[in-house]
Formats: structure tokens, C-alpha cells, sequence
């Protein structure tokens, strides 16, 4: 029986480089997207050409309104897609890229992190437990910046900190159930994420080598494939634990 994982923002950058790095392992999927439904249609198009079955489905991870709508679609498309009632792989990688110092953040700005970042993720993954196939594995997205320090990314990263200990009291709790919860946390790595600076900046993008121990800005191809490997390798034994793949970035 093949395994699916569910990837949240996956029409694009980190979470488009792991649905293929996982379809190419033999894994079907099933991905949402924010806005861009061409993207997402493209992506399961891809996906269907490595000989895996995907599909799409449009979610804004901020908005708690929307998320029992959206597991009765998944449950559906499991029966009519899979003849399953479950998936095995849980990525909570959707984000938005929004910075500003502590002095000019504003409310809003606060919210929008909070509710992607934290709340939702919080909140989605408490109404996608019961699909989730004991023996399964989640992996939830942090960054670099809950180790080091960056200007201007004080509520990013507080709302990455708190998805850190989220995962660490997840993975207690459904570590009955022979599920494992870890955090991958990803270094400056070149996306169109946050405007993408890192990725088309070349002033940003050679300050960021000086500070990284590989020489280079990451790549989402790097990133996907250490979430691929922690997915569909036999590395059950592994839970609780934050992995930080940033090429050794300010050490």
C-alpha cells in the first residue's frame, strides 16, 4: 500500500521541493495551496508524470474556519482516491514571509505570523490526528532564526520558537500511537519566501555564504530532501527533536 503524506503550501518553494523529493520516493500526496492554483495544478501534474497520485486543495492555513471543510475534502478524497480513511505523513510547511523590528511591527502583522505560523499549525494538526495512520510521522517547519539572530525577524521567530516546544509536547502525546513529531528548521535558503531576497539578491545572497560553513544560500531541493529522508527512512526512533538544515549557517 502506498504511503501519502499531506504537505501544507507545497505549490511552491520548500514545500513544492519536498512533494517531489517525496513523490520520487514513492509517495503519493496530498498538497494545499494559499492563492495560486495553477502552481498547485502544475506541482500534482508533476507528480503524476513520477508516477504518483496527488491532490490539490486550496487552504489558508490562518483561518480556523476554514480547516473542518477541509478534512471532510481530505477524508473524501482518501475513500475515492486511496480506499484508505487515513494518510501517513503530516508537513506543516505553510508560511508567510512578513519581518519588521520589534518597534514597528504592527498588530497586524503580529496576527497574520501568529495565526500561520503558530495557531493554525497548532490548530490544523489537532483536526488531522484522528486521519493520521499510527506509525505515521509529522514534521513541522521552524527556521535557523530560533537558533540565530537576524535583524528584523523577532515575531517570525518567536512564533517558530513556540512550534518547537508545540512539537516536542506533540510527539509525547501521540508517541502511543507509534507516531513521531519533529521540527525541521531550515537555514537561509533561496525561495521566492519573503519577497525572495535570498534567492535573487546577490549583495544578500554572498553576505549569507560568508556566514554559512557549506560556502552557499540553500537550495529547496536541500530542504526537501532531509524532510524526505526523515519521512521515508526508518527513523522511528527519532522524535522530539529539532534538525536544523542550514549548511552549518553561523556557527
Amino acid at each position: 500500500m502506498s504511503k501519502i503524506a499531506l504537505i501544507t503550501g507545497a505549490n511552491r518553494g520548500l514545500g513544492r521541493a519536498t512533494a517531489l523529493a517525496l513523490a520520487t520516493a514513492e509517495v503519493d500526496l496530498i498538497i494545499t495551496y494559499r492563492n495560486n492554483a495553477e502552481e498547485a495544478a502544475a506541482l500534482v501534474e508533476e507528480v503524476t508524470k513520477l508516477g504518483r497520485r496527488a491532490v490539490a486543495f486550496q487552504l489558508d492555513t490562518g483561518k480556523l474556519e476554514q480547516f473542518d471543510g477541509f478534512v471532510a475534502s481530505v477524508t473524501a478524497a482518501l475513500d475515492s482516491s486511496w480506499g484508505r480513511q487515513s494518510f501517513d505523513y503530516l508537513v506543516n510547511n505553510a508560511g508567510v514571509g512578513l519581518a519588521g523590528s520589534i518597534a514597528e511591527t504592527p498588530v497586524e502583522v503580529f496576527d497574520e505570523l501568529l495565526n500561520v505560523h503558530f495557531r493554525g499549525v497548532f490548530f490544523l494538526t489537532q483536526k488531522l490526528l484522528p486521519l493520521i495512520a499510527d506509525g505515521g510521522k509529522i514534521i513541522n517547519l521552524s527556521t535557523g532564526l530560533s537558533r540565530f539572530v537576524a535583524d528584523g525577524y523577532a515575531a517570525y521567530a518567536s512564533m517558530k520558537g513556540a512550534i518547537e516546544v508545540f512539537t516536542r509536547y506533540l510527539a509525547k502525546e501521540v508517541a502511543p500511537r507509534g507516531i513521531t513529531a519533529n521540527v525541521v528548521a531550515p537555514g537561509a535558503t533561496g525561495t521566492d519566501f519573503g519577497g525572495g531576497h535570498m534567492r535573487d539578491n546577490d549583495q544578500v545572497r554572498d553576505y549569507l555564504a560568508s556566514q554559512i560553513a557549506m560556502g552557499h544560500v540553500g537550495r529547496p531541493e536541500d530542504i526537501g530532501g532531509v524532510i524526505a529522508m526523515l519521512l521515508t527512512s526508518p527513523t522511528n526512533w527519532i522524535t522530539a527533536q529539532r534538525i536544523e538544515a542550514s549548511g552549518g549557517q553561523s556557527l
